[in-house]
């Protein structure tokens, strides 16, 4: 197990910071990881403590948004909003123990790609000039798949879990409005899986955590409140911007 540094006083309060941003970023259209990730690193802890402890420290944060945006969540198509809450769940607690059993070193190598995937991803969904499908025109299967995925992946790496159902959402027909406060409930279920997971794997630095969440919770409560009232484009493009930007670091870093 690789030792998790101490921090220091002013390093805790930039990582607050960073969190309070990332929680206004997550409520919006996600990507909050791509923030609280790259702080952590800066601040020594190795990639597999990083992504564990940003996905536990996000969690009240993600909370506080889906809290804030329920009255916008719903079904999507054919697939009740409670069947895919439950495939959240279950996906984030197989992403969770899939982490668990990857090296870090590996996990390193990989961040990049993870990270340039989910940016790829939600650039396509928000620059097409039209949806590929209505609104209930895609199979429950398929979405049911689609969100199984997603999840496991967002219990494996929290970066671009945002991006994803975003994107796929909005594919499926859903407003972006409703697909916003939609993804901000369901990743609250497959980050709640996660988390229980990851807080018995030794491998979280707890000031790091205490810190992101703090910060977190305002960021998400003033996130849920920009929600009604940002402009549709400039949330989309804001995701895009960021995501672009941080792939760009993630590389040469």
């Amino acid at each position: 197990m690789i030792p998790i540094p101490p921090l220091e006083p002013h390093v805790v309060l930039l990582i607050a910071a960073a969190g309070f941003v990332a929680g206004v970023q997550n409520a919006l259209a996600g990507g909050g990881s791509f923030i609280t990730f790259p702080a952590l690193l800066l601040a020594g802890l190795n990639p597999l403590a990083a992504n564990m402890t940003s996905t536990i420290a996000m969690f009240p944060s993600q909370t506080a948004s889906a809290i804030a945006g329920r009255k916008l969540a719903g079904a999507v198509g054919p697939l009740s909003f409670r069947a895919m809450f439950i495939i959240s769940l279950v996906g984030g607690v197989l992403g969770a123990i899939l982490l668990l059993s990857t090296p870090a070193t590996f996990f390193a190598r990989l961040v990049p790609w993870l990270v340039l995937f989910a940016t790829a991803v939600f650039a396509w969904g928000t620059f097409r000039r039209k949806p590929l499908h209505a609104a209930g025109a895609i199979p429950l299967p398929a979405l049911a798949g689609v969100q199984g995925a997603i999840a496991i992946y967002g219990g494996y790496f929290g970066g671009g879990i945002g991006f994803l159902m975003l994107a796929a959402l909005t594919v499926a027909g859903v407003p972006v409005r409703a697909a916003t406060a939609t993804k901000n409930a369901l990743a609250m279920a497959m980050n709640a899986a996660a988390t229980l997971i990851f807080a018995f794997s030794g491998m979280i630095s707890w000031p790091a955590a205490l810190a992101l969440a703090v910060g977190g919770i305002g960021g998400g409560v003033c996130g849920g409140w920009l929600i009604h009232r940002l402009p549709e484009r400039l949330m989309r493009i804001g995701v895009v911007v960021i995501g672009a930007l941080l792939t760009v670091w993630m590389f040469l870093r």
